[in-house]
């Protein structure tokens, strides 16, 4: 599996084989909003800009829309989160990843956080 790479939105973004990338909210994400109920993903096909709202993750506390980290073209969804939206709070980083993008501004991905980076700009926010 490739390295993910963070927004300060809380997504996590992975580089697939095939040059198109997965995309969920992060573990601490996941967390904050507490236990998952509903997820609502965009169509595929969707054109969608960096940093525009592209999914909606409904929590027993909160509603927390999705931003994207990069522009792209969605190309498959993750249609079990439908019947398994708990999925996003098991693995949020596996099983529980929201949708896969056809990137059209690859270089946006460069200007993601590294692991280590979103770590410590985590704790950050926890101070």
């Amino acid at each position: 599996m490739s390295e993910l790479k963070y927004s300060r939105d809380h997504e996590w973004l992975r580089v697939e084989a095939d040059g198109t990338v997965t995309i969920g909210i992060t573990d601490y994400a996941q967390k904050e909003l507490g236990d998952v109920v509903y997820v609502e993903l965009p169509e595929v096909g969707r054109e969608v800009r960096q940093d525009e709202d592209a999914a909606v993750v409904e929590s027993v506390k909160a509603a927390s829309e999705v931003k994207m980290p990069v522009a792209g073209s969605v190309v498959a969804v993750n249609e079990a989160l439908a019947d398994h939206p708990e999925t996003v709070n098991s693995d949020p980083t596996g099983e529980g990843w929201f949708l896969r993008l056809k990137p059209s501004s690859p270089e946006q991905i460069a200007g993601l956080m590294s692991e280590a980076d979103y770590q410590a700009y985590v704790a950050g926010i926890k101070k």
